[in-house]
Formats: structure tokens, C-alpha cells, sequence
């Protein structure tokens, strides 16, 4: 029987080999012998999603070494967080999206799996939504935070039309707003008005993390 220190390293080492088969047998085996499967995702799974990102973003993996990778890490998010849902609380509910015109999701998709992992319910709506369906859904799913991605320059004001939306609508204090994308900056953030500003997936984590810490302490305090 595998120790839990390989069962992590396998775990890893099935998304960056994108070995789906691989990533099944391992869940099965941490089940098996009653390891955490939550603890497997962020520590194991998590952790080779990283380094794939890391990768890409450094020229060492193509493209669509990065696709079949991403993919294999959000089937194995389904199946981890299916398993046991209803079993741990979650932390908060996030709307994601890529903006209207904008048909890059690839990193949106490895931030979504990054929450997921880490306990957030996500709802992806997947890429080119526009700033007024965003909202729809936002409000239909009853979210925490609205976190939007724009990869192109071109396509940074659909964050700030989101923004002003809110704001004309009256709900702009109803959610919280987190912006990224290759073209965002903590200056375009402020500028604009959102929230946070988050750079990488694990950045992302962690400042939803303490979002949703001020929020639930300030629903709190009332």
C-alpha cells in the first residue's frame, strides 16, 4: 500500500503527465485507504496544476501539453469534490467568466480548478460573456465574488463596464470583484474600481481567501 507521501507525488506527477488513468487509480487508492481526498487534491493534484502553469509560463510546455493537462485536473476535480459533497463546508461561492471578446479561458480553467480544490464552489461560465450576463448570473447563482479574466488589452474595459454596471444597478456593494488576465495590473484594478487583483491561480486562492474572511467578519460585526 502506498505511503501518503507517494500517493501525493503520483497525484502530482498524473497532471503533469496528463494521465487521467493514472489520476483515477490514485484517487481510488487514497480512498481506499482512507487518505483525505480534499488534502490529495490541494497538496497532490494541486500542486502538479501549478507546476504545468509554471511551465507554460516559462516556454518549458506547449500549449496543447498545457490543454490535456488542464483537463485531466478538472475531471479529477469533479470526481474528488462529487465524492464528498456535503461533507465539508465551503468557503464561499465565485462566479468566473472571461470577458465579451475575449477567447482565452485556459488560465481562467486552471484558476477554477485551483479554487475548487480549495474548498470555493465555482461557477464558470466559460468565455466572451458579456458584462450584463455576468451579472444575470451572478445574481441567479447568488455568488460571493465575481472574478472576471482578461487576456487581451483590447478586451480590459469589459472589467470596467462590468464595474460601472454594478454600480448603475445598484449592487456593486452586493459582491465582491476580482480582476486578472496577462494585461491586469494592481493599478488597473484600483483604477477601475474592483476588489483584488490576483496574478496566478494560487494568488488567486489566497485572496479570495481573505476576501471572504473581511466579509463574513463584517457580516459579523453587524
Amino acid at each position: 500500500m502506498s505511503n501518503r507521501a507517494e500517493l501525493m507525488d503520483r497525484a502530482r506527477q498524473s497532471i503533469v503527465d496528463a494521465d487521467e488513468m493514472k489520476a483515477m487509480s490514485v484517487i481510488d487508492e487514497a480512498r481506499a485507504a482512507g487518505f483525505d481526498l480534499v488534502e490529495l487534491l490541494r497538496l497532490g493534484f494541486g500542486k502538479g496544476n501549478t507546476q504545468i502553469g509554471d511551465a507554460f509560463e516559462q516556454g518549458i510546455l506547449s500549449l496543447p501539453e498545457l490543454l490535456y493537462s488542464s483537463e485531466v485536473m478538472k475531471s479529477v476535480t469533479e470526481r474528488v469534490m462529487d465524492s464528498i459533497e456535503g461533507t465539508i463546508e465551503k468557503k464561499g461561492r465565485i462566479l468566473l467568466a472571461t470577458v465579451e471578446g475575449d477567447a482565452h479561458d485556459i488560465g481562467k480553467n486552471i484558476v477554477a480548478s485551483t479554487l475548487r480544490a480549495n474548498g470555493f464552489e465555482v461557477i464558470d461560465l466559460g468565455r466572451e460573456v458579456p458584462a450584463s450576463e455576468i451579472i444575470r448570473k451572478a445574481e441567479e447563482y447568488q455568488v460571493d465574488i465575481i472574478g472576471t479574466s482578461a487576456l487581451l488589452t483590447t478586451t480590459l474595459p469589459e472589467q470596467r463596464k462590468l464595474e460601472q454596471l454594478l454600480r448603475e444597478l445598484g449592487l456593486r456593494e452586493k459582491y465582491i470583484t476580482m480582476v486578472g488576465g496577462a494585461p491586469c495590473t494592481i493599478r488597473w484594478t484600483r483604477r477601475i474600481g474592483a476588489d483584488s487583483y490576483s496574478e496566478d491561480a494560487i494568488d488567486a486562492v489566497r485572496q479570495a481567501n481573505l476576501l471572504m474572511e473581511k466579509k463574513n467578519q463584517n457580516k459579523g460585526s453587524r
